[in-house]
This record gives C-alpha cells, sequence and structure tokens, in this order.
C-alpha cells in the first residue's frame, strides 16, 4: 500500500533522503512502498498498538527501516538463538556511516526485533538473516554459531566486506538454507564442496564485484571454481548467479546448467568460461524454466554458444551474450524467441547481413519480435542504413546502437513515429545525422538521451524540450553552434548528468541555484559568473566547465557542501580572476582540481591540505605568489602537480620528495624558487617528467636523481593517465554513468604545441634557465628510459657526460649555454633516435664523433664552442675556424626566447566528451566501455607512434643527403 504521508511525518525526513543524493524531483514522484512487516515480518501479534514499518528504496539501494521496542511486546526470541546471535556478533565489525556501532540494538531480549534479524512470527524461531541494503557494512569472520540457527533459511551477506577470507564449509550444513547470497562480500578460495549438500537451496548468488562492473577487470576473480558437478545436487534452484568466478576449468557447465529442471534465472558475467565442444554430450535442457539468461564478458566465440543457446532459449524472456566473440551476421534463430522481451548483443563482432528475408537487413528482423522491449546492438561492427520500419516496434523501451559505423545516415521523425514507450536512445559514435522538423513533438518521453558525435546542429534542437522527464542528456561533438534557448534550465527538473562539451554553445547560467550531479561544458563559448550551486547541493559529483570564457571570482564553489561528494572540479582555461577562497575543507572526496590558465592571484589556500584524496592538481598559468602553503604535504595521493607558470617564491620544500611519493608529475617550471634542488626529490620513484625550469634555483645537480625508477628500468608505466567515475544517475532505469578525466602533457617542440596524452612514452627531465653549477653528476647515465634531457643555460662545468650512450631512448638533449668542455664522447653517436640536439654555447673541442644521426644535424647544433671539427661544422679537422668570442651562459633574458623552442606542461583536463564522459550504462554493459578504451589507447597510440616515426625518417633522411654531399 502506499502511504507517503508515513515518511513525510515520520522520522525519516525528506531533507535526510537528500543526504542520499535523492533528487527532490524523484522523491516526489516516487511511489513509496510502506510494508506492515509486525514482528517477525509475517503479521501481527502484537498485545498493544505498536507496528514495525520498513520504507523501500530497492531502485537505490536503501533500505529505511524503523522498529517498535515497546516492553509491552510479547518476547518471541528464543534464548538459545539469542546466544548464538551474540556469539557470531563477537567476531564481528559492524560500523554505520557515523563510524558507530550498527549493531547495537543487539542487547535487547527481543533479538527478533535486532537489525538484520527476522524471525517467524508464530514460533518465534530466527529464520532470516539479511544484511545487505543496510545503512551500514559488516566485517569480520563468520562464528560456526549459525549452526545452532536450525530454522534459518536465508542467509544474506551481499554488499559487505570479509577481507578476503575463504568461505566457511559449515554453510554446507545449513540445510533449511533456500537462499545463501554471498556476492559483493569480498570472499575469496574456492567454493567447498560441502554446499552440494545444500538440497533445500532455491537462490544462489556467490558473484563478486558485480556492483561496479565498469572495472571490475581492475580485480582479480573472487572464486576459482573447478567443475561445476557439485551444484548438479542442487536440484531446486532457481535463481544462480556466479558471475566474477573463474569457471575457465568447468568444462561441464553447459551440461550442469541445462539439466537443473527448475531454473529461472542464470547469471554469470565474465567468468572466462570454457567453449562449449562440439562433441560434448547433449545437453538440452530439460525443462522450459529458463527465462533470464546473461553470459556475458566471457569471450565465447560464436560456434561454441549458438548451438547451446538456440537449445534453451524456447523461453527465454531476457538474454544477455554482450562482450563475447560473436561474429558474422546476427543468425536468423534470435527470430524465432518469440517471447523474448531484452536482447543484449554488444561489443561483439556483429556485422549487418544484407538480403535476408525481404531484403531488409537482420537488425529490421530482430526488431520485429513481439515481445521486444529492449534492444542493445552497441560497439559491433554493424554499417549501413537503418530502415524507417524500425519505428514499427510499438513496445520498443530501450534501443542502444552505440559504437557502430552508420556515418552519412540520417534519421528522420518516420523512424520513430512509433516508439512511444521509449525510454532510452543511446546513438552515441554512431555519426548519424537527426534531422527533424522544427516543432516537432516526439511521441516519446525518454529519461536518458545519448546523442554524443551525433550531428544535430548547427541550431540546438528544440524537441528536446519536449523531453521533460530526461534524467540524462549527452549532446556533446554535436556540431551545435547555437545559443543556449532560455527555456534550457527551467523545463528539467530532473536532470542529474549534462555533457554539451565540444560545441560551440554560448550562455551564461541562470541566476537561480542549479543542482546537477555531473556537469560538463567544457570547450564550448559560455560565458558570465559561475552559477550559484544550492546549499542541497550535495550530490555534486563532477563539473567540467573548462575552456569557456567564463568570468569573475569562483566563490560559489563555497556553496557545495555535504559529506565531500565533489569528486572533480575543472575551471581551466577559462578568464576567472581574483583569490581562490580558502574553503576546500568540505571537499574530501575531490580527487582533480584544475583551475590552470586563468589569472588567479595572491597566495595558494592553506585548505588544499584538507583534500587527502587529491590525486591531481593543476594551477599553472595563473598569477599566485608567495611560499608553497605545507598543508599541501598531507596531500599525499597527488600524482600529478603542476604549479608552472605562476609567480611562486621560497625554496623548493624537501616534503614533496618526502610525502608526495607517488608523484608522475611535477612541474615547477617558470616561478621564482630559488635554492638547491632538495635531495628528497630522489625519492619520487614513479617519477615521469620534472620540470623545474625557468627559476633561480642554484647549487649543484643532486647525485641521487638515479633513483628515479621509472627513468632509470624498463618498467611497465601508464601510457594513459586516466581515472574513471562511476556513479547511478538515473534512479527509474537504474543507468550507471561513467566519467573519464585524462591528464594530457602539452608538448611544444620549437614552438608548436601538442597534446600527448601518451605519458608512458615520454620521460623527461628539465633543468634548465636556472643558475645550476658543478658538474652533472654521473649517475644521470643511468636513466636508461629517459626521452628527453635540458640542461642548457645554466652554469655547469666539466667534461660531457661520459656515458651518455647509456641513454638508449634519448630523443631530445639540450646543454647549450653551459660552460661544459673536453670532447664530445663517442658513445653519443650510439643514440639512433636522437632528434633533436643543442650543443652551441659551450667550451668543447675535438672531432665531432662520426655517425650517420650526429652529422645529419644543423651546423647551429654545435656552433660557439672552442675548436669543435669535422662535419658538420667543418669538412675534416684540418680546417678548423678559429675560435669565437666568449660563449654565452645561462642568463634569464635568454629564457623567454628559449621557452619558444622547448617547452613541457601538463594541461589536466576532462576528456569526457569523445573519450568516453558520454557513456552511459547498465550495470551489464560495462565491457563495452573496456572496448570503447583500448580503441582510444589504440588511436592515441597510433598517433604519437607516426610524429615520433617521422621524426626519426626526417633526420635519418637528412643524414643520408649529408652523407651523399
Amino acid at each position: 500500500m502506499a502511504k507517503r504521508q508515513e515518511v513525510e511525518t515520520g522520522w525519516v525526513t525528506w531533507q535526510w533522503l537528500f543526504s542520499f543524493g535523492f533528487s527532490p524531483w524523484w522523491l516526489r514522484n516516487q511511489r513509496w512502498v510502506v510494508e506492515d512487516k509486525g514482528v517477525g515480518g509475517y503479521g501481527e501479534i502484537w498485545e498493544k498498538k505498536c507496528k514495525v514499518w520498513e520504507f523501500y528504496l530497492l531502485k537505490r539501494g536503501v533500505w529505511l527501516q524503523e522498529k517498535c521496542t515497546d516492553a509491552s511486546v510479547r518476547q518471541l526470541c528464543k534464548e538459545s538463538e539469542r546466544k548464538a546471535l551474540l556469539e557470531f556478533k563477537h567476531n564481528l565489525q559492524a560500523m554505520d556511516s557515523s563510524g558507530h556501532d550498527a549493531l547495537s540494538s543487539w542487547k535487547s531480549e527481543e533479538c527478533c526485533l535486532w537489525d538484520g534479524v527476522n524471525c517467524n512470527s508464530l514460533t518465534g524461531h530466527v529464520e532470516m538473516l539479511d544484511f545487505m541494503y543496510r545503512l551500514w557494512f559488516v566485517a569480520g569472520t563468520i562464528s560456526p554459531s549459525l549452526l545452532k540457527l536450525h530454522h534459518l533459511t536465508s542467509l544474506n551477506f551481499f554488499g559487505n566486506d570479509f577481507n578476503g577470507s575463504l568461505i566457511p564449509e559449515f554453510f554446507g550444513y545449513l540445510k533449511n538454507l533456500k537462499l545463501l547470497d554471498l556476492s559483493n562480500a569480498n570472499f575469496r578460495g574456492p567454493i567447498p564442496s560441502q554446499l552440494r549438500n545444500l538440497s533445500m537451496l532455491e537462490t544462489l548468488r556467490l558473484g563478486g564485484n558485480s556492483i561496479d562492473m565498469t572495472f571490475r577487470h581492475i580485480f582479480k576473480k573472487m572464486f576459482s571454481i573447478g567443475k561445476l558437478e557439485w551444484l548438479s545436487h542442487l536440484s531446486r534452484l532457481k535463481q544462480v548467479d556466479l558471475s566474477f568466478t573463474n569457471l575457465s576449468n568447468a568444462n561441464d557447465w553447459s551440461q550442469v546448467i541445462s539439466h537443473l529442471p527448475f531454473l529461472e534465472e542464470l547469471v554469470m558475467t565474465d567468468c572466462d568460461l570454457p567453449s562449449i565442444s562440439s562433441s560434448s554430450p547433449s545437453s538440452s535442457n530439460t525443462s522450459t524454466s529458463l527465462t533470464h539468461l546473461d553470459l556475458s564478458a566471457n569471450n565465447l566465440p560464436s560456434s561454441a554458444i549458438y548451438p547451446w543457446l538456440f537449445n534453451v532459449s524456447r523461453n527465454l524472456l531476457h538474454l544477455d551474450l554482450s562482450s563475447n566473440q560473436l561474429k558474422g551476421p546476427i543468425p536468423k534463430a534470435f527470430r524465432n524467441m518469440n517471447a523474448i522481451g531484452k536482447l543484449y548483443l554488444s561489443d561483439n563482432l556483429l556485422t549487418l547481413a544484407e538480403n535476408q528475408v525481404r531484403g531488409d537487413s537482420v537488425l529490421n528482423e530482430i526488431v520485429k519480435l513481439p515481445y521486444i522491449t529492449a534492444l542493445d546492438l552497441g560497439y559491433n561492427l554493424l554499417n549501413g542504413s537503418i530502415s524507417k520500419s524500425i519505428g514499427q516496434v510499438s513496445n520498443l523501451q530501450v534501443l542502444r546502437l552505440v559504437g557502430n559505423s552508420f556515418d552519412g545516415d540520417v534519421i528522420f521523425e518516420a523512424h520513430f513515429s512509433n516508439f512511444t514507450y521509449l525510454r532510452e536512445l543511446d546513438l552515441s559514435y554512431t555519426y548519424l545525422t537527426l534531422k527533424f522538423n522544427s516543432g516537432w513533438i516526439p511521441p516519446f518521453k525518454l529519461i536518458q538521451i545519448r546523442l554524443c558525435s551525433c550531428k544535430l546542429g548547427p541550431r540546438f534542437p528544440d524537441w528536446i524540450r519536449t523531453q521533460m522527464d530526461v534524467e540524462i542528456l549527452d549532446i556533446s561533438a554535436s556540431g551545435i553552434s547555437d545559443s543556449l534557448p532560455y527555456w534550457f534550465w527551467d523545463s528539467f527538473l530532473g536532470l542529474t548528468y549534462i555533457n554539451m562539451s565540444f560545441n560551440q554553445i554560448s550562455g551564461t547560467f541562470p541566476n537561480n541555484s542549479i543542482h546537477i550531479s555531473h556537469l560538463d561544458l567544457s570547450s564550448n563559448n559560455f560565458s558570465g559568473p559561475l552559477p550559484h550551486f544550492s546549499l542541497d547541493s550535495m550530490n555534486m559529483r563532477t563539473i567540467n566547465l573548462s575552456k569557456n570564457k567564463f568570468t569573475g571570482p569562483i566563490s560559489p564553489i563555497c556553496s557545495i557542501t555535504g559529506e565531500g561528494f565533489l569528486a572533480w572540479l575543472d575551471l581551466s582555461n577559462n578568464l576567472f580572476s581574483g583569490v581562490v577562497p580558502d574553503c576546500f575543507g568540505s571537499f574530501s572526496s575531490l580527487t582533480a582540481l584544475n583551475l590552470g590558465d586563468n589569472s588567479f592571484s595572491g597566495s595558494l589556500p592553506s585548505s588544499l591540505g584538507s583534500l587527502t584524496s587529491l590525486q591531481m592538481l593543476s594551477l599553472r598559468g595563473n598569477k599566485f605568489s608567495g611560499e608553497l602553503p605545507s598543508s599541501l604535504q598531507n596531500c599525499t595521493k597527488l600524482k600529478f602537480l603542476d604549479l608552472s607558470d605562476n609567480e611562486l617564491s621560497g625554496e623548493i620544500p624537501m616534503w614533496i620528495g618526502q610525502r608526495l611519493s607517488s608523484l608522475v608529475f611535477l612541474s615547477l617550471q617558470r616561478n621564482q624558487f630559488r635554492g638547491r634542488i632538495p635531495r628528497q626529490l630522489c625519492g619520487l620513484k614513479y617519477l615521469q617528467i620534472l620540470d623545474l625550469s625557468v627559476n633561480k634555483i642554484s647549487d649543484t645537480i643532486p647525485p641521487c636523481l638515479n633513483n628515479f625508477t621509472s627513468m632509470a628500468e624498463k618498467v611497465s608505466l601508464d601510457r594513459r593517465i586516466d581515472h574513471h567515475l562511476s556513479d547511478v544517475v538515473s534512479f527509474q532505469w537504474f543507468a550507471q554513468v561513467q566519467v573519464r578525466y585524462v591528464d594530457e602533457a602539452l608538448l611544444t617542440w620549437k614552438g608548436t604545441k601538442q597534446s600527448y596524452p601518451q605519458l608512458g612514452l615520454l620521460l623527461a627531465i628539465d633543468l634548465s634557465c636556472n643558475k645550476l653549477t658543478g658538474e652533472v653528476p654521473e649517475g644521470l647515465s643511468s636513466l636508461q628510459e629517459l626521452v628527453a634531457l635540458n640542461l642548457s643555460r645554466n652554469f655547469l662545468t666539466g667534461k660531457f657526460i661520459q656515458n651518455i650512450g647509456h641513454l638508449r631512448q634519448l630523443e631530445v638533449l639540450d646543454l647549450s649555454r653551459n660552460k661544459f668542455s673536453g670532447n664530445i664522447p663517442t658513445s653519443l653517436s650510439e643514440l639512433t633516435f636522437l632528434s633533436t640536439l643543442d650543443l652551441s654555447y659551450n667550451e668543447l673541442s675535438g672531432k665531432i664523433p662520426t655517425s650517420t644521426q650526429l652529422q645529419s644535424f644543423d651546423p647551429s647544433s654545435f656552433s660557439h664552442n672552442r675548436g669543435l671539427c669535422g662535419p658538420p661544422v667543418s669538412p675534416n679537422c684540418s680546417m678548423v675556424d678559429p675560435p669565437p668570442g666568449k660563449p654565452a651562459v645561462g642568463g634569464e633574458e635568454d629564457c623567454d626566447e628559449f621557452m619558444k623552442w622547448f617547452y613541457t606542461g601538463m594541461g589536466l583536463g576532462f576528456a569526457m566528451g569523445f573519450w568516453g564522459f558520454c557513456s552511459v550504462v547498465f550495470f551489464k554493459r560495462s565491457w563495452r566501455h573496456s572496448y570503447f578504451r583500448y580503441l582510444d589507447d589504440a588511436k592515441d597510440w597510433v598517433y604519437v607512434s607516426v610524429v615520433l616515426l617521422k621524426t626519426r625518417l626526417v633526420s635519418r633522411i637528412r643524414a643520408l643527403s649529408t652523407r651523399s654531399d
């Protein structure tokens, strides 16, 4: 029965629900289910007016519960079972969201009223222990005292943390169990064979990490299961979930599953299932009970799965074969699944086969299935055109064609003519053109609109105004060059995710407050001040307003309060100014902060030290002054720190090397730092890029730079440093959005800035334009993976680095404008990848070593030295020009000119448009992101490789040309 008033007048308030991220619009539109559970959940046996009310919001995964503790309630609890429960509790640690004891109710005499405990309302025996969907979690070990609960039928530990412990063998002796759920509870190891004794079991869930499938590849498999023969003893099973377990040795899985007569639901996502051998015994299903089948992310080939599938598919309502190795045309047999309602075939290698029945593509045949409500064919090899007959599917609620190649095809209103019930539309990365008449009113009311990289512009599509129920809107990179309509901010009360990046949309924020979980307006022409963030904006997760024309102060960010839900904030490349407010103490979950390339001034706020989760910080390209706040050393998770192009001063703090030990990128370039380079920096073993150039740093180079492990050893490096956030943003459809943050190096070669996303290919040290003295430490030559070394414009002396040839990966070497003397070592000729070299303005002498590579450089690379001879300076050493005047050394006056030649910086930014931000998924759709991420990385790798190859080829061609002359 629906009784919203019970919530509105009870202890569970609307404001309390807001703290869990529920939007007011969504709360207003929910049907609140309030159940009178009685004491045991099965009836009323009260002596006075006292009830147990339980409020369910299962779509969000929250269970709100209030229990009566009236002393006059007749006691049901059995003393022996109460003692068993207390013994069970003794080995557990249970905490609520505030860190308090979540099992504090486990003290009263009436154990049937304890949280998580349900008793039979007549006998008083404990029948259920349910720790799922609570506002707290349980950890620890499980006591065998549970064996004393002889009437236990349900044991649910979903979503808790048992620290990788083994599944207790004694579970196999709880013979009355009908439900056993250990999923997402951090159990590991083999499945105990004793579970075969649970002959009454109807529901078995052992899957791991299924709450966040998008990143499941990060985790090891929870369980390694051999044969599945033990499962065949559980003949009453109706629901089985073995997701994310290792079943690579279970070559009997198809036979076992096929002979469970009452099985209705089977989920085996990402289990490394072996292929079904054609020589295997017949696996014909003996029943027609199976209605829900999920075999996604198992790399099963078509030949392995199709014969078995079409043998058990007579009554399937839900079929998920996404992220496998299905190839070729979609089989005609799918058209025979007359009962199918939801069909997911994404992330395969399927193609559209033409010349099928009536000449239509198989896609158009599938959508004629009478009960189809969800169709997912995303990330396959579908191409060609989409027939208007698709609009005849009147029951379709979900249509996903994301990531296929329909380039050049046009979608008209007729394609959607009968989509009355359509709620989710995903045509991202199909490059379709949507041509709708002005004033068109669609027949559907979409909740999710995902049209990334489709062509919608140049005008802003006015049909979106009619979609007032939309929660997810992604129209990024859609060719819109228009001002944002006046009606936009007031039309969508339930909007939680907006991505309009990579367009040319202009406009300003509204005067009223906004509360959106994920907001990406980057790479547009928006202007004006920051919006007012409402005081109840505790559900804001990511904000990206970079590369626009916003102005004024950023003090409105201080109104984003709450339990620190904000994860990413990018305001870079705008026209913001003033002092950055010192209000970061409430952003405990912030992992990326980018305020770079604005006009901020003043000192760095000390509250930055409160960002203990921070991994990326870019403040480059501003006018910050003063010393680094010591509080910054509390940000121990920092991987990227870019403070370049400011007016910061003082000595480089020792704590950077001591406390920020995870740094991958460090740039203090173009500031006013003085003093020596602290030896503690040598402790940054993960460092890939170090840029201290254009400062006033003096003294010698520390001899311990060989401790930079990432530069000295061939280790596995992150080619792309990115971070992901997966969040549930559509409550009605329980859909996830994946937000991606990518760090990109901005590398300037001879005046041209280029984005360099493949950081693992760029290992660089830049100490140029300082006042360094002394000799270059010999240990520098042990950095064998170094790609770029720049020590120019200092006062360094001594001989050339003798073992320079050990730096086999070196492509850029600049030692110009120092006081190096002596001969150039012959090992320099061994640097076959060297494409940029400058040794000018030193005191070098002798013959230039002979090699194809060195003679290909312009003579200016060796100019203004004393007595250097041989090609390319002179034909031979018998014709040496008279030594020039005193070489130019160091000097800040040359640094600006130098920076046009070589500059390495870090531009941190959200890559949430083309690079994955607009990918919104259901829980079982996550491998599409791994697939698309692979394509994305491959594209960047090809780009970088081509650039490097081109540089090397040019150098070698020049060398051959020189030799031929």
